[in-house]
């Protein structure tokens, strides 16, 4: 077993708390959040069930985490109603209308010029 490997295993949850794994190590019956969505889930309340891990050079604690939550306790997406759709709606078209000459750009502003680029750069 490799040093980077056995700093991640830890499937009774003494040294982080919670059951850990190495990267695409962990066992069936868990999965994240983005792979909940994919199936139509979400965590529905629950607490981490467990976590993977591996060694990041680019980050400050040098690992990378990604929770893990049961499939068993997930629960199914809420469905969209006419109200959130409406306000989500609304809130994309705030970030397409540009605040100097009130065109829709059809895109979302850049916030670093917050403005549309022809309005920026005249």
């Amino acid at each position: 077993m490799s040093p980077a490997f056995g700093k991640c295993y830890d499937p009774t949850g003494a040294v982080h708390g919670v059951p850990t794994f190495p990267w695409k190590y962990a066992p069936d019956g868990y999965a994240t959040r983005r792979q909940l969505r994919a199936r139509g889930l979400r965590p529905g309340g629950q607490p981490v069930a467990a976590q993977v891990m591996r060694r990041a050079s680019r980050r400050k604690g040098g690992v990378s985490v990604a929770y893990l939550y049961r499939l068993d306790l997930a629960k199914p997406v809420r469905p969209m109603t006419p109200g959130r759709a409406a306000s989500l709606a609304a809130a994309m078209r705030a970030r397409h209308t540009c605040p100097q000459c009130r065109m829709d750009v059809g895109y979302c502003i850049p916030t670093s010029l917050g403005m549309c680029p022809t309005c920026a750069y005249p």
